[in-house]
């Protein structure tokens, strides 16, 4: 049986932050990663497309870097949502998070035709910025890790001059 998120915070962000091409439910082109808890850590499954190839039978890395960042925001936004008394689905306006600085360090290619699942660990370094930790499998298999410094998104963010 394929492991599913459920009450990803993707699917509650307000549609003008839903366009994200790696997590947002708008986006037609987009990955549609999704977000949630599982247990005390979050969890983001992706199975990779035939178009995610690095070389036969291995997952591009910038998809793996591009999983990373977007389960880094919403591991945030799933953070400071619940700390603030919500969870996805109860009709709260979840906070949207932006990416300050992306690390990510792959431990061995990462196999392609298996499903990825990241599986992240938040720190608060400050009530409007996380730290989060992630590390992505494939199956059972270790294959990156990456750390995202994410910070709540300015409301000035979409205002353009």
């Amino acid at each position: 049986m394929e492991e599913k998120v459920v009450n990803a915070i993707q699917d509650v962000y307000p549609d003008d932050f839903a366009w994200c091409y790696g997590c947002g439910r708008l986006n037609e082109e987009g990955h549609h990663f999704r977000t949630g808890w599982q247990g005390e850590h979050t969890v983001t499954m992706y199975f990779p497309e035939p178009e995610h190839l690095a070389l036969p039978g291995f997952v591009y890395g910038g998809l793996v870097a591009s999983l990373i960042d977007c389960h880094g925001t919403g591991s945030a936004a799933l953070t400071l949502h619940r700390k603030n008394g919500h969870e996805p689905g109860d009709g709260a306006e979840p906070p949207r998070f932006v990416t300050a600085s992306l690390n990510v360090n792959f431990l061995k290619p990462t196999p392609h035709g298996v499903p990825l699942k990241a599986i992240g660990t938040v720190h608060e370094i400050h009530p409007k910025k996380f730290k989060v930790e992630t590390e992505v499998f494939a199956n059972e298999s270790l294959c990156a890790r990456g750390e995202v410094i994410a910070v709540v998104m300015p409301s000035t963010f979409l205002k353009q001059e």
